[in-house]
């Protein structure tokens, strides 16, 4: 009995050896053959058109969509490079079976490969940045009482993903697994603009119905270039009847970056230096402008304390990214076409569209009271009728300013000493744009 497990024993120890060599090897023949592979195919690569754009995608890259699954198969016309003749590829009965000894030495490894279009598609999102383009719309002027246009639409570019991911799956299965230099032309969609040049005619712009003023005189000149770099985002913008308008939707980051300066502007409990001081300035005209066009005014608020900038007090708008906002919608038949101006230190904001007999009646701003500390509170009220003499707004706005002296501020405009968190280049800027 001690000589037949003594003998059992040894035989499970040689089978462990066996398949633990076997394991060993398979693991080993597989690595050889991915890095056989790898060093094969790693100068390959695949060049990816589309439209004007071209990337070329090296075969560390590519790889990644390739899906590589190793099997095991039995082949009597093929010798095998297995030592375990005892493997079979089959369920074990079949094995015992049907199976000789000869067959075991036929074992043939096999690597199958599948297109992974997750993973190609990751890819493609990350390069879409690179292809992708938003439309522009076309803007247009107003002229001689006649609308011209200034900047042409042009169209947007995308990446049609769903198509791409489909060639890229085609070819893959007819040159299984890509070829070295391979040109895939891939799909993409046109994006039309919203406004088109060919509108011109179409959008019903024939007057001038409403015009916000204010002067920024005193200024420095960082706030002055603020102003002009803030306004150009307002210049031929249309606003389609019914569309509310978003004065921080439109103007979009304030940062260096986007052209702008560092200016004092009022921020929580105190005013100090900080990119795109004096964009209040472009939203206070426009909201005058949106006033006197009998314009729904959705979303205004007054600034913390009264500042010259916005004389008659009681008529401003500030804002600040993302909230205080400026909105109102266009209640008017036809679309509002936004067209700013510069003349001496005076902003103007003409606002031009279709004249359908409204009229509209400012009454203010009035000061209804005036404190020692320069804290007041002012009101105005707009008033729409439309041309059948029915009331369409009646809207009452009222401003609370609290004292100056409650903002503590640099005692000049000029900054003369690098804030903390300035870069070098944002204080060369400054220091630059106010003849420091």
């Amino acid at each position: 009995m001690n000589k037949k497990n003594s003998i059992i024993k040894k035989e499970a120890e040689k089978i462990s050896k066996v398949i633990i060599i076997f394991v060993f090897f398979l693991m080993f023949t597989l690595t050889a053959q991915k890095s056989l592979a790898a060093s094969v195919l790693n100068e390959n690569e695949i060049l990816l058109k589309i439209k004007d754009f071209s990337k070329t995608v090296p075969y560390s890259e590519y790889s990644n969509w390739i899906l590589f699954s190793p099997s095991l198969s039995l082949n009597k016309t093929y010798r095998s490079e297995i030592e375990n003749i005892n493997y079979c590829a089959e369920k074990n009965l079949i094995c015992q079976v049907f199976l000789s000894r000869r067959d075991y030495l036929h074992t043939k490894k096999s690597t199958a490969m599948s297109f992974n279009a997750n993973n190609a598609k990751i890819y493609l999102e990350k390069i879409s940045s690179e292809i992708n383009t938003e439309p522009i719309d076309a803007k247009f002027k107003m002229e001689n009482n006649k609308v011209l246009i200034f900047i042409p639409d042009q169209e947007g570019l995308k990446i049609d993903l769903e198509k791409s991911l489909e060639i890229l799956a085609e070819n893959f299965q007819k040159t299984n697994g890509f070829e070295n230099k391979q040109e895939i032309i891939l799909p993409y969609l046109n994006l039309k603009p919203k406004i088109s040049s060919a509108d011109v005619n179409d959008l019903g712009i024939n007057t001038l119905i409403g015009e916000g003023k204010s002067n920024f005189k005193g200024s420095t000149t960082s706030r002055i270039h603020n102003i002009k770099t803030a306004m150009t985002r307002y210049d031929g913008l249309l606003l389609a009847p019914g569309e509310e308008f978003s004065f921080v939707q439109i103007l979009g980051p304030v940062d260096g970056e986007h052209g702008y300066f560092p200016e004092l502007v009022i921020k929580q409990d105190k005013t100090e230096p900080e990119f795109g001081g004096g964009i209040c300035q472009v939203s206070t005209t426009v909201f005058r402008a949106a006033i006197y066009a009998g314009l729904e005014i959705t979303a205004r608020r007054n600034h913390a304390y009264p500042v010259s900038y916005y004389n008659p007090q009681g008529m401003d708008a500030t804002i600040y990214v993302p909230k205080p906002d400026l909105k109102f919608k266009n209640n008017t038949p036809g679309h509002i076409l936004f067209q700013p101006k510069i003349e001496g230190t005076e902003l103007t904001f003409s606002l031009y569209g279709t004249n359908d007999g409204r009229k509209t009646e400012v009454d203010g701003p009035h000061v209804l009271e005036k404190k020692a500390d320069g804290s007041m509170k002012t009101i105005f009220t707009q008033k729409v009728i439309n041309e059948n003499g029915e009331e369409l707004i009646n809207e009452t706005f009222s401003s609370f300013y609290d004292s100056p002296d409650k903002f503590p501020h640099p005692s000049t405009e000029k900054i003369t000493e690098k804030p903390k968190d300035w870069s070098k280049n944002q204080w060369a800027d400054y220091k630059k744009a106010n003849g420091i």
